[in-house]
């Protein structure tokens, strides 16, 4: 079972990169410039492949810069769902 597990990871992890220009609805992406698990870079990425989405990058923060930069973020993100 282990190595089924293990096979379809693998061969999961060599696939295409999923269609995002389905994605229609409004789409915020937000991230740290020093996240190690999702790099900035990764974000840009999304952000290019999510027609109309913002990106919104924290400099010097990381996995937490939502939380971290939370006064500057709650405006941003309260005019995104309005």
């Amino acid at each position: 079972m282990l190595q089924a597990q293990l096979a379809a990871i693998e061969s999961f992890g060599r696939g295409e990169p999923s269609d995002l220009s389905v994605i229609t609805v409004p789409t915020l992406i937000a991230n740290g410039d020093n996240d190690r698990m999702v790099p900035s870079v990764l974000s840009e990425e999304l952000h290019q492949r999510i027609s109309g989405s913002e990106l919104v990058i924290y400099e010097n923060s990381g996995l937490g810069g939502v939380f971290q930069y939370h006064e500057e973020f709650v405006p941003v993100l309260t005019k995104f769902l309005a």
